[in-house]
């Protein structure tokens, strides 16, 4: 009788840990508050390329929440840029997003770095080739936000890429690549068209409007204002690459960013 219970205590407390396996697996997909989608599985034919995931951002190290390089958006924006997608399909132009969804913890962590001193004193850095003009301290006047619609999930950064879309080469961390306003080939690479300046430029060339980038640049750029602007979305006349859509909700939200 001691074995018929021993087996029965074993099997109790497998079916135990089974079911601690199963919430634990809940509890992970309900991480990702209602409302809010992983933009792959409303539009996967959308590239991705998170850059606060990876070390190629203005901070040089992927920032806090970023445990995955997915983007999530509210899904109402998602079902948005899958309609622009499928407009710019037929001309063998797609999307590419840097940024979607982006917890409070890590807009925190932007602010904190814009704070500190050059690192051993450095009047440089490595990361400096995105604020070519500016110093770190300069960057909230209409760069950095200590509030961002992006924790609201219904702001995104993004560009356009020619399809079929080649991979870009491999982020060099040890590399000095030019500043974000050099010519496309002299900068970190990325596989969109030239809109200008790069991604996170924090200058005046960046300016939706700027009148110093060449016709072809502003050209791409106003079919990328075109397209989102025909499905709802609103640019940040500082940043060529930001839209916001929708109304804004009132809560930021800090859940991390995982893997889908």
């Amino acid at each position: 009788m001691r074995g018929w219970y021993e087996w029965m205590r074993v099997g109790r407390l497998a079916i135990t840990a089974f079911i601690l396996i199963l919430a634990a697996s809940a509890a992970a997909r309900e991480a990702v508050p209602p409302g809010f989608v992983y933009l792959r599985d409303i539009a996967p034919g959308i590239a991705q390329d998170m850059r606060y995931a990876s070390y190629d951002n203005f901070t040089g190290a992927p920032l806090s929440g970023y445990d995955a390089a997915e983007c999530i958006v509210r899904r109402d924006l998602a079902a948005a840029l899958a309609r622009v997608e499928a407009d710019l399909a037929p001309s063998g132009i797609g999307l590419k997003v840097y940024d979607c969804y982006r917890p409070t913890r890590a807009v925190a962590a932007m602010a904190r770095w814009a704070q500190e001193s050059p690192a051993n004193g450095a009047a440089d850095e490595p990361t400096r080739r995105f604020y070519p003009t500016l110093q770190k301290r300069d960057l909230f006047a209409g760069y950095i936000a200590a509030h961002s619609a992006h924790s609201t999930g219904t702001a995104v950064d993004l560009t356009l890429i020619r399809l079929p879309a080649q991979p870009p080469a491999p982020f060099d961390r040890a590399a000095h690549y030019a500043p974000c306003t050099a010519p496309a080939a002299a900068r970190a690479p990325d596989n969109s068209i030239d809109m200008g300046t790069g991604f996170d430029c924090f200058d005046l060339k960046a300016h939706t409007a700027d009148g110093s980038i060449s016709p072809a640049q502003k050209h791409w750029r106003g079919v990328l204002v075109a397209a989102m602007r025909r499905q709802g979305f609103h640019n940040y006349f500082r940043e060529w690459w930001h839209f916001s859509y929708g109304a804004k909700p009132q809560r930021a939200y800090n859940f991390p960013i995982e893997r889908r």
